[in-house]
């Protein structure tokens, strides 16, 4: 297996890494958007990421990563069909299945992947070798509890597009073709990058994102020095790169964890909820996805450092990330979306 580059040794892109931490404590705040320069580490950031969180307990043989203290209900392999009458149900509850250790998926869902390879599809070997018809579960089955990567999601076609937010919202994929009914789950952290100046994103996928941040080519000479050296050193030594920075990927792991742990209890006072309604209502953003994600953010930054209670200092260093890319557009305002949240936020929380 390839060595992967450590997530403490990235130089800057401090907005980036904030975000993928954010959702690595809260899925629930709805996946990362990352737009901008090529070669700027985005998706470097997010196999780190993914290679530093705490491995995964899963069903052995369950092609869907259940977790074996919460099978999915969806899942046709940790609940098959006929199973739970009488005192089969009562033996399944007593027998626990067995688990095994993974690590967190990270599954690339590339520009030309077909329909089928994403969702699933008949199982045509088996079907001709066995005489079955089987599912085979595809890349959404793969991603499940992990993270979903999309490079380059602006130039995604539409008909994945529309797939993907259906699964986005309801967290289950179904299938229903070639004679197959197949739910499954399909719970990800959704995580798109791309260049803008190659085309636009979808409004209703677009919307799906929780978090937007845009990353650019470092301008300091300092920070290019830095970032070419540690490349250089990991390209020449992958082993002995990564060993040096094992304590510090190690703490942001413990960092993850004791966020996750504390999440549930972290508060979110009505005061800070209230500006977060006024923030969105002063900016005209439609619906209430950006009050509740602004909430969901918060208070994972909260938890991140360590607080028990959510701050409007948290509002204001996530609401450019939750807000900038919920903005409709001004005609007669040129300025970028995240000075356009930034005003906002002087107006309502001054420094």
């Amino acid at each position: 297996m390839p060595a992967i580059y450590p997530f403490s040794a990235i130089v800057g892109q401090d907005d980036m890494k904030r975000a993928l931490l954010i959702a690595a404590v809260d899925p629930t705040v709805g996946g990362v958007l990352v737009f901008g320069d090529r070669g700027t580490g985005k998706s470097t950031a997010v196999r780190s990421l993914a290679a530093l969180l705490p491995s995964m307990k899963v069903v052995v043989g369950c092609p869907y990563g259940c977790d074996p203290a919460a099978p999915s209900p969806a899942c046709p392999s940790c609940n098959p069909p006929g199973r739970g009458a009488g005192k089969a149900r009562a033996a399944d509850r007593r027998a626990a299945p067995k688990s095994a250790q993974v690590a967190v998926p990270v599954i690339d869902l590339p520009l030309g992947a077909t329909e089928d390879r994403v969702v699933g599809a008949l199982d045509i070997e088996r079907a001709l070798s066995q005489g079955e018809r089987a599912f085979q579960p595809g890349l959404l089955a793969q991603a499940n509890r992990g993270f979903l990567y999309i490079d380059e999601v602006n130039l995604l076609e539409d008909h994945i597009v529309d797939l993907l937010l259906d699964v986005a919202a309801s967290g289950e994929n179904v299938v229903e073709r070639e004679g197959l009914s197949v739910r499954h789950p399909a719970r990800f952290v959704l995580v798109g990058s791309g260049n803008p100046e190659e085309g636009e994103l979808r409004p209703q996928l677009l919307d799906r994102f929780g978090l937007s941040v845009d990353v650019r080519t470092p301008e300091a000479l300092d920070l290019r020095l830095q970032v070419v050296r540690r490349r250089d050193l990991f390209d020449r030594d992958p082993a002995g790169f990564t060993a040096s920075w094992k304590r510090k990927d190690a703490a942001v792991r413990r960092q993850i964890v004791g966020a996750r742990d504390a999440l549930a209890a972290v508060e979110v006072p009505d005061g800070v909820l209230e500006k977060a309604a006024r923030l969105c209502l002063s900016l005209g953003t439609d619906g209430l996805r950006g009050e509740l994600t602004l909430m969901r953010a918060a208070r994972a930054l909260a938890a991140l450092e360590g607080r028990a209670e959510a701050s409007d200092g948290d509002l204001r260093a996530v609401a450019p990330m939750v807000l900038s890319h919920r903005l409709r557009r001004n005609p007669l305002d040129d300025a970028r979306p995240t000075t356009r949240v930034e005003r906002a936020l002087e107006e309502l929380l001054p420094a």
